[in-house]
């Protein structure tokens, strides 16, 4: 098939374009360098000839980029718009969007694909996801444009690197011990008191569901993530393991932590595919922290 993938100079946007390249799909990695998708003749100039569009462009980060950059998370939503103008103009078979476990309210301890609503996501960027979905299902109703939405939880994995502040947490916590490591100065910081709890979605896995959920014309908004529960104490208690050093803990309470639990239903996800998100958190923990170790040397 001939795919166009927007935001594949992104983490996931790469590793979905490499994954559907090994599938042997000829595939548009369409980068910002290329045009910004903001603009109307930018999203037509990246939908046209392609049978899929995969949108994983969207400005993002960790909770601490999310809770300041209020507006520019919710501008995303114009790029989501002009690429679903796009898709209609240019007949476009199949649109994926990613949105995010973020679209769920803060008070929830799980989070099956209904809790949504009454919607009241804790940022803006959920917002924006959440409005997303919604435009997305609004197309295909009134311009029968087939869309997959899928709600991805906690992506993480190796060569998760971006821009400074933009860290989601699995890959904030292994800088941080791995600094602390090599520093001498055994100790670490934790945003909020630690007993958070998240569910979290390996790199392999996410492009593989991704994928499954698009080509088998699941519309959605699906879950996606591995539904094994942890708290960040467990998750700084792991990553200590696998460096062989223990870290004294301070807590920055005041600190953003967006939901306090937010952990993945996948009764959905098992229903529709009869696959879920399968990578032990160790094992992608290992590969996490090994790959940021290795960068911190060189």
């Amino acid at each position: 098939m001939k795919i166009t993938v927007c935001g594949a100079g992104g983490y996931v946007g790469r590793r979905l374009s490499d994954y559907l390249e090994n599938k042997g799909h000829e595939v548009t990695r369409w980068v910002r360098e290329q045009g910004d998708l903001m603009l109307p003749e930018c999203a037509s100039a990246a939908c046209e000839g392609a049978e899929m569009v995969f949108n994983l462009a969207a400005n993002v980060g960790g909770i601490g980029f999310v809770s300041k950059e209020k507006a520019s998370c919710l501008l995303s939503s114009v790029i989501n718009s002009n690429l679903l103008q796009a898709c209609v103009k240019h007949k476009v078979a199949r649109y994926f969007f990613a949105s995010s476990s973020c679209v769920y309210p803060s008070n929830l301890t799980e989070t099956p694909e209904e809790a949504a609503y009454p919607a009241d996501p804790s940022t803006e960027y959920g917002w924006e996801k959440l409005f997303s979905e919604r435009l997305c299902q609004a197309f295909s109703s009134d311009y029968n444009l087939p869309t997959t939405v899928a709600r991805l939880h906690g992506v993480y994995g190796p060569g998760d690197v971006r821009q400074p502040g933009r860290d989601h947490v699995i890959a904030a916590l292994c800088k941080k011990v791995i600094s602390a490591k090599l520093s001498g100065v055994h100790e670490i910081s934790i945003w909020g008191d630690g007993e958070q709890t998240r569910s979290f979605l390996f790199i392999d896995d996410c492009v593989e569901g991704i994928w499954r959920l698009a080509s088998q014309g699941i519309s959605g908004p699906v879950n996606l993530a591995n539904s094994q529960q942890v708290s960040v104490n467990d998750l700084v208690t792991l990553i200590e393991e696998i460096s062989g050093v223990r870290l004294q803990r301070f807590y920055s309470t005041n600190a953003p932590i967006g939901c306090k639990h937010k952990v993945s239903s996948n009764a959905q996800l098992r229903q529709l595919l009869h696959w879920e998100p399968s990578t032990l958190l160790r094992v992608g923990l290992e590969a996490t922290y090994n790959d940021f170790w290795d960068r911190s040397l060189k």
